[in-house]
């Protein structure tokens, strides 16, 4: 269901929601299709984890458990929970749920192991929580002003001021890169601050750890149709990869 890969870099690059698989009993009785799931899961996510050795990948859909919601709200029952999707041909059962719920659980056991073991290895470390965003709903694109190309959510740190080198490397090493003729646009918490995800990780180590929640517009995509752009894919990977090692380099600053 998810993968914890321990690497030699402080940098944890993740993809909650990258996953796509939603087990059988589930299956029977969801209302959307394959591919209005798809829409608003994160796909191909798990191309930006190869940028580090350290990384976590989930396969597991946002449609079954979603990690990056608190436990009350980790599985979608209504539409307002599910950008308007009746997402039920009949209500889960309590035991349906309390399975799914148990995942989760079992997810956020195995990542603070995970993460306590990195902690001791690095001392500290800076997560890259990755995810990517639609843009254009109904056909219709969405003005660029509130819609940067990289939003660098950063709204969840404890203490952002001990962060704030690791910040601002990464916005000023990003912002303004060629992406095929035009400028990358990257700005910080325009349209996203970062969810339950990142949240937690402050939480339990406020002095240890930094997430920034990357949200990439799909611009390396078509989220209509769930069509792959390989280029552009590739040419944000090799923009990401370029940050690790000055963000290391930033870590043994703080």
């Amino acid at each position: 269901m998810w993968i914890f890969e321990e690497g030699d870099t402080p940098v944890l690059v993740t993809a909650i929601h990258n996953g796509h698989f939603v087990r059988e009993e589930l299956l029977r009785i969801m209302n959307i299709s394959e591919l209005e799931r798809l829409k608003e899961e994160d796909p191909y996510t798990v191309e930006f984890t190869t940028v580090s050795d350290c990384r976590f990948i989930n396969y597991l859909s946002r449609f079954e458990v979603d990690f990056n919601r608190p436990e009350e709200k980790a599985v979608y029952l209504t539409p307002e929970q599910a950008w308007g999707l009746e997402l039920w041909k009949e209500k889960p059962t309590k035991e349906i749920i309390e399975r799914s719920l148990n995942r989760y659980r079992t997810f956020y056991r195995e990542l603070k192991e995970f993460l306590d073991r990195l902690v001791d290895k690095f001392g500290k470390l800076v997560v890259y929580d990755v995810h990517s965003y639609n843009y254009r709903r109904g056909g219709v694109e969405a003005p660029k002003e509130g819609n940067p190309d990289i939003n660098v959510g950063t709204g969840t740190i404890l203490k952002p001021e001990k962060w704030r080198r690791v910040i601002d490397r990464f916005i000023e090493m990003t912002n303004g890169m060629d992406f095929f003729g035009e400028h990358l646009d990257v700005r910080e918490n325009v349209r996203f601050r970062g969810g339950f995800f990142p949240r937690w990780i402050h939480r339990n180590y406020p002095d240890n750890i930094a997430v920034l929640s990357l949200e990439f517009k799909k611009i390396f995509m078509d989220e209509l149709t769930g069509e792959l752009y390989p280029e552009k894919l590739k040419k944000l990977k090799d923009i990401l990869k370029e940050t690790i090692e000055p963000i290391v380099e930033e870590l043994k600053r703080i």
